[in-house]
């Protein structure tokens, strides 16, 4: 099965791709801390921007919403840690379900009612921001003040409890973003791949052809909105600490978008080279200012809206589609 999904594959892709893999393992053994935490970082929106990327660039659904599930999924495993003691991998198994009926309550309303368009996207926006608001008062989770898991030393790093050293995290979401993009690939190869083109393309012209689109709308909302949720039980057991205004406000939903924007919306590589751009040179942006002594509110913001100005300007397909073609790729292997 692995094998035929990159059956038609060039050698020189699969070089490109093997190269970046070893990199990227062995990043590690000669990043510092900072550069460690920056390359999670990276991962982190990598991971997300593929989630995402199945709704918006594969089935044409536009979501400025996706911290609701990333939300969802961090308060989840993290509120059943701290009042039960259950285990994050424990903890997914009622992150993922519940993340994936936000998104299908959401797609319901939208598909069933034909909220489409720049509407969706609205939907969206509105049902983050009253999950930001019902969170903000919900005392099983400390509202406001904030909800903070236990931190301890360890010697060793303990995967099932997710405590322990950023190496960890990295390696987490290293195998993370692999999975994700095999997982995107093979849905982009199978039938539900082709309908969601369609749908994407033209959805008058898909529904005239006997596709149900509705149906497939609705499983690309809810396989992005349960992958997103994976990536909230990561960040909450990797920052320990968890506050409404911060994870579901509508800014994080505009920086897991920005990833996909500029890299690629569509392609496979799209969310990783736009993570790697944006938050790479986003991060070294700040760091140098810092060194600099010098500090300007929102530098990071305005430099996202300078990159994403410059990316529709002239690249207006994303970096990855131009870049392919600099090294001779075919549009499969995009």
């Amino acid at each position: 099965m692995f094998s035929r999904l990159f059956e038609n594959v060039s050698r020189r892709a699969l070089v490109l791709l093997g190269a970046l893999l070893v990199g990227l393992f062995a990043a590690p053994l000669v990043a510092s801390d900072y550069l460690l935490t920056v390359l999670i970082l990276i991962l982190y929106f990598a991971y997300i921007g593929q989630a995402w990327n199945i709704m918006m660039g594969f089935a044409g659904q536009l979501s400025l919403g996706h911290a609701l599930y990333v939300g969802l999924g961090a308060y989840t495993a993290a509120a059943l840690y701290v009042h039960f003691g259950i285990g994050p991998w424990i903890g997914l198994l009622v992150a993922v379900p519940i993340a994936g009926l936000a998104g299908a309550f959401i797609g319901y309303l939208a598909f069933r009612f034909k909220v489409g368009g720049v509407y969706f996207a609205i939907l969206t926006i509105a049902v983050a921001e009253f999950a930001r608001v019902g969170f903000d008062h919900l005392t099983w989770t400390k509202g406001s003040g904030g909800l903070f898991l236990p931190v301890a030393q360890y010697a060793q790093s303990d995967l099932w409890l997710l405590r322990g050293k950023p190496v960890m995290f990295y390696y987490i979401l290293l195998v993370a973003v692999v999975l994700a993009f095999v997982f995107c690939r093979a849905l982009l190869r199978s039938r539900i791949g082709y309908f969601w083109l369609a749908i994407r393309e033209d959805e008058e012209a898909a529904r005239s052809a006997g596709i149900d689109t509705f149906r497939y709308k609705m499983i690309a909302v809810v396989i992005s909105s349960a992958m997103t949720s994976f990536a909230g039980v990561i960040y909450a057991f990797y920052y320990n600490n968890l506050f409404p205004e911060q994870v579901f406000h509508i800014s994080r939903s505009i920086e897991i978008i920005l990833g996909p924007i500029v890299g690629g919306v569509g392609t496979l590589f799209g969310p990783i080279i736009g993570a790697f751009l944006l938050t790479g040179m986003s991060e070294s942006l700040i760091a140098a200012l810092h060194a600099l002594g010098i500090d300007i509110p929102g530098a990071k913001q305005v430099f996202y809206g300078f990159c994403l100005l410059l990316v529709i300007a002239a690249l207006p397909d994303g970096i990855w589609p131009w870049l392919s073609r600099r090294i001779g790729l075919s549009e499969r292997e995009k």
